[in-house]
């Protein structure tokens, strides 16, 4: 990519304002993984492998490492007060991903731009950043999926919940799909029959006084998982040649309030929150 083009890029990317005053959420990236770090954050820290996985479509029903698409992720900046981390991705079909990540008061900003300067269409639909959260629910693989929710019918619920898939190519896990995605294409783990009411999924804090929560837009699916993680998994729906697309994600960590959390994703996501009506 020509280093004006990304320099224009970045510039795009990068918030014009973000809480300076009286932020206490700070960011590390390194070796694939960023990490959240804050006086609000139950645990100490929590850790996103950012990024995963670029994703091809048919995945639902396949083996993962046909699904996967090759990708390297290099620091390109990170300022001195653990504010904002500038990323790139080179993915192996040729695309270039652009992030920039800001932390604020209580929550992370992430800006993405995926661009083609192939001349060959890229497979890429989705993309996974894996929020890992032991140490904020200082629970297990088995216990934490009791801390985690979803919105059904417009109201948070908690997991598990009836009906909950248990047959896939690979267990455990639960995967929800959004109404406007093929369900063939998405992660190969139990694929619930739920259709989700929006794109938010959280999980509550060990003391349940906090709620660690994610959405992008677009998305591609929720999903419950592996390694006590939760997944908001972004989608990019393929890129035709010279194609760029934006994304844009937010990973909250706020106080317990559920219907300040609603009304706050509502107002950074007003299109999921139109689509959910």
């Amino acid at each position: 990519m020509p280093r004006v083009f990304a320099l224009c890029l970045f510039s795009i990317l990068t918030p014009a304002v973000f809480a300076a005053d009286g932020a206490n959420l700070k960011i590390v990236w390194d070796k694939d993984w960023l990490t959240i770090t804050g006086a609000n954050v139950t645990g100490g820290e929590v850790r996103v492998h950012y990024l995963e996985a670029y994703c091809r479509p048919g995945s639902t029903d396949r083996e993962w490492a046909q699904t996967t698409i090759g990708h390297k992720t290099s620091l390109v900046e990170a300022s001195s007060d653990g504010k904002v981390i500038k990323l790139r991705c080179a993915v192996k079909d040729g695309i270039v991903v652009d992030h920039v990540i800001t932390a604020g008061a209580d929550e992370i900003d992430f800006k993405v731009i995926a661009h083609n300067p192939t001349d060959k269409a890229s497979d890429a639909h989705w993309a996974q950043p894996c929020i890992q959260v032991p140490k904020f629910t200082a629970a297990d693989q088995n216990s934490y999926v009791k801390k985690c929710f979803i919105f059904i019918d417009g109201k948070p619920t908690h997991m598990p919940f009836e009906p909950w898939a248990m047959k896939a190519r690979y267990i455990p896990g639960q995967v929800w799909c959004p109404k406007n995605v093929n369900r063939d294409d998405v992660n190969p783990r139990p694929l619930s029959s739920v259709v989700p009411s929006n794109g938010l999924i959280g999980v509550y804090s060990s003391d349940d006084k906090k709620i660690l929560a994610t959405a992008w837009e677009p998305y591609q699916e929720l999903f419950q998982g592996v390694g006590v993680c939760i997944h908001s998994d972004f989608r990019i729906g393929g890129l035709k040649p010279g194609e760029t697309k934006t994304i844009r994600g937010k990973i909250y960590i706020v106080d317990a309030d559920m219907g300040a959390l609603v009304k706050r994703y509502e107002k950074d996501f007003p299109e999921q929150a139109a689509n959910a009506k």
